[in-house]
């Protein structure tokens, strides 16, 4: 997966922030999505990141996969990322 090509990422003190150069709409994501996103930018599987997530923010396996594949639609649905 990888951003298309006129979405900026931005790393912040507190995560990263997605700018739509198309349409001037932004996302902030926080430490959490941040590591998801990371994560399938460097090709991941999904089931590796949320193991990750359990790891690092002691968070159960269900809610891990949940977050990640939440993130991951909400990326496609904006029109964020290409396949």
């Amino acid at each position: 997966m990888q951003l298309r090509g006129d979405v900026s990422l931005v790393d912040t003190d507190y995560g990263k922030v997605l700018l739509d150069g198309g349409t001037g709409e932004y996302w902030e994501l926080n430490p959490t999505g941040s590591l998801v996103l990371t994560g399938l930018l460097a090709g991941r599987p999904a089931g590796e990141i949320a193991a990750t997530l359990c790891a690092a923010f002691d968070v159960d396996g269900d809610r891990a996969t949940a977050d990640v594949t939440a993130l991951l639609t909400t990326l496609r649905d904006a029109r964020l990322v290409l396949p």
